[in-house]
């Protein structure tokens, strides 16, 4: 159940935290409630699935990384673990994460790279495959033609006012 203060909270993080050194204890003073408040409350609600999650959105087209890359790659099942930790630590991998095939699209490891330009993309790429051992794998490379809006959880009036 949400109180007042749940939706009050929620009201809060939906247009996203505010870019400061504590951005909970900001959040708190703007919800009256203290920082430690802030994170129980928010785990609660992650705990209850009213958060999905907590996440960053990168504007990246803002930064100058017109260059992005999914790569999508058909390893065996067992091997997506151990290879989506391996590509994770490359620090220009941005996100890597499983997702299950498809009957028109047999890829189920996915992998994204963004980059100021296509040609420091494909060799990280390059440099990607061979030290994780993926050349044996069948793959394609989507680069972007267009970015989609970005931003995170709108949480309706409806949610808010549940009781």
């Amino acid at each position: 159940m949400l109180d007042a203060q749940d939706r009050q909270l929620l009201e809060h993080i939906q247009l996203g935290l505010p870019i400061c050194p504590q951005p909970y204890a900001e959040i708190g003073r703007l919800c009256d409630m203290a920082e430690t408040e802030v994170i129980e409350r928010l785990g609660r609600l992650k705990q209850q699935g009213l958060i999905k999650r907590l996440g960053v959105i990168v504007k990246h087209r803002q930064l100058g990384y017109r260059a992005n890359a999914m790569t999508v790659w058909n390893v065996p099942d067992h091997l997506v673990k151990q290879l989506g930790g391996h590509i994770s630590r490359f620090a220009f991998v941005t996100l890597c994460y499983q997702r299950p095939r498809q009957p028109e699209w047999p890829y189920n490891l996915y992998c994204m790279i963004h980059g100021k330009d296509r040609a420091t993309v494909l060799q990280q790429l390059e440099q990607l495959v061979d030290a994780c051992g993926l050349s044996s794998f069948d793959k394609e490379i989507l680069f972007s033609t267009r970015c989609f809006k970005q931003r995170g959880a709108i949480y309706t009036a409806k949610v808010l006012t549940h009781e």
